[in-house]
C-alpha cells in the first residue's frame, strides 16, 4: 500500500515534468532543448511508474497486503 502511494506520487510528479516545461519555454524561462530533455525524462518515468499501479482494482491491492 505504501509502495503504491509512493509510485503514484512519483508518477504525478513525472506527469507534471512533462507539462510544466512547455509553459516555461512559452514564458521564456528555459530553452527549448532543456524542455525537450525534461519532458523526455518525465515521460520515461511516468510510463515506468504508472504501469505498476494503474488498472488494478482495489481487490487485487488488498490481496497483496
Amino acid at each position: 500500500m505504501i509502495v503504491a502511494t509512493i509510485l503514484k506520487i512519483i508518477s504525478f510528479a513525472a506527469l507534471a515534468l512533462t507539462l510544466v516545461p512547455a509553459f516555461l519555454v512559452f514564458w521564456g524561462y528555459i530553452e527549448p532543448n532543456l524542455s525537450k530533455t525534461l519532458m523526455l525524462i518525465g515521460t520515461v518515468v511516468w510510463f515506468g511508474t504508472a504501469s505498476f499501479w494503474m488498472n488494478k482494482s482495489e481487490e487485487e491491492e488488498e490481496e497483496v497486503i
